[in-house]
């Protein structure tokens, strides 16, 4: 039987089944916690709190209520007190994954600001002739691809089976800081127009910031990298 609530779940509106880690065995700590499967409709769970966001507005955010819900015991994954390991394994993953759409959103930014700047004139030239933008897109364009390369890198480790926990966590802290680098720099740039929802550069801005949230933020990475320097 489950009972508590868990904020921001991605899609919670939408998904038809939720993976649920929770204390069997308080007693044990970590290792007490055990994984399963939960199916929209059980009675006792509820779906609430519908967020209102920054950004990532496309995505629905909302908390997951369980009240004397009744599971299955089949509905366990893999062996009970497994739960935290899996969900480590999990987190390697979703990090490589927040990477990813930070990237995605960096390039973004940058191809925008890159249009924009060869487009607008000022003085009788494109803006892009300017040396302080040319700075500014040179800087993005490093990053974007600095980024990318450690994100392949620790791709390819976990599609080799290697753990991930030092190069995920390192692609998905440095992805995240630049998007929202890359997304400022677009913004100034566009100058007024990066202020107004006419153009994208606003919500690249926005959009980015949760890349420095999700699946761990910035400052647990740090930990995370600290710790597998062993220190």
């Amino acid at each position: 039987m489950l009972n508590g609530t868990k904020q921001f779940i991605t899609n919670a509106t939408d998904a038809d089944t939720a993976v649920i880690m929770a204390m069997t065995d308080i007693s044990l700590g970590r290792k007490g916690i055990s994984s399963f499967i939960v199916e929209k409709g059980t009675p006792g769970y509820y779906v609430s709190k519908v967020e209102k966001k920054l950004g990532m507005r496309g995505s629905p955010t909302a908390s997951i209520t369980f009240e004397d819900c009744k599971i299955p015991a089949e509905n366990i994954i893999g062996q009970e007190g497994e739960g935290y390991k899996q969900a480590l394994m999990t987190l390697e993953g979703g990090r490589l994954s927040i990477g990813a759409l930070a990237l995605g959103i960096a390039q973004a930014a940058l191809d925008a600001a890159l249009t924009y700047a060869k487009q607008r004139e000022a003085f009788g030239q494109p803006i892009g002739k300017f040396q302080m933008i040319q700075s500014y897109l040179a800087d993005m364009a490093t990053y974007v691809s600095a980024a990318r390369l450690m994100l392949y890198h620790a791709a390819w480790m976990k599609d080799h089976g290697k753990r991930v926990t030092l190069e995920g966590s390192q692609a998905k802290l440095y992805a995240s800081e630049i998007a929202s680098k890359v997304c400022n720099l677009c913004v100034q740039i566009h100058g007024g127009y990066g202020y107004i929802i006419d153009f994208p550069a606003e919500r690249f801005l926005r959009d980015a910031k949760l890349c420095e949230i999700g699946e761990g933020t910035s400052e647990i990475q740090r930990l995370l990298i600290a710790r597998q320097l062993g220190l």
